[in-house]
């Protein structure tokens, strides 16, 4: 893939997060990794709008590789330093969903009590501490919240997940965002009993013999 072709791709996955609901106006941000950095939204600027001339080029220090480059996201940082920790993932979106964020208003992540929680990577999906937007802090505890998983919710703020593309990125926020849907549900009735951690391997390893949510491998 071109760094075009990259950058026609993350505004129209950008485009779709809006689309799905997951995102509301110019909140959230999406990146995905070229040689030498990163290549991430830009500040301020509503999708709908959003060309691929538009996407802003930086390092792993937040520099601009470009001339005249538009800002970028204020969550530069976040979205760099999941990157640089995770070598094998190759894109990272941020986005305030209405029911992920309602549960991480309350410092509370989703427990293993339906097995697509697994979708992650993980039992359970991680809600990391609450910190300042944008700074270094709310970095470092997303980093700790992914170690194996690829998304986990941010307190009183959103969510972020990552993938090995931007496609799976997008459909893991979709899924997380449909747990927290169905927990928020759930918790009417009271706590929800939760599976076993040997029911949870055996979906893991259902998963893997799967290759769920992989691209379809068979001859055409």
């Amino acid at each position: 893939m071109t760094e075009l072709d990259l950058r026609e791709q993350l505004v129209a996955v950008a485009r779709r997060m809006n689309g799905s609901g997951l995102n509301q106006g110019t909140s959230g941000n999406l990146s995905a990794r070229i040689p030498g950095g990163l290549l991430i939204t830009p500040s301020s600027l509503a999708y709908e709008l959003m060309e691929p001339t538009d996407l802003v080029a930086i390092d792993w220090q937040g520099r601009r590789l470009q001339e005249g480059a538009r800002r970028p996201s204020s969550e530069w940082r976040l979205h760099a330093d999941v990157l640089a920790a995770r070598p094998e993932l190759q894109a990272v979106l941020h986005c305030h969903p209405i029911h992920g964020t309602a549960l991480a208003c309350h410092d509370k992540g989703i427990p293993p009590f339906h097995y697509m929680t697994a979708v992650a990577g993980g039992d359970d999906i991680r809600c990391a501490p609450y910190a300042t937007f944008g700074t270094e802090e709310l970095s470092r505890f997303t980093v700790e919240a992914l170690v194996d998983r690829k998304a986990c919710l941010l307190a009183r703020h959103g969510l972020v997940t990552a993938g090995d593309n931007l496609d799976q990125a997008l459909g893991i926020a979709v899924e997380v965002e449909t747990l927290a849907r169905m927990y928020l549900q759930a918790l009417q009735l009271g706590e929800p009993p939760l599976l076993s951690d040997g029911q949870m391997q055996a979906v893991h390893a259902q998963f893997r013999g799967l290759h769920y949510g992989q691209p379809d491998q068979s001859p055409k």
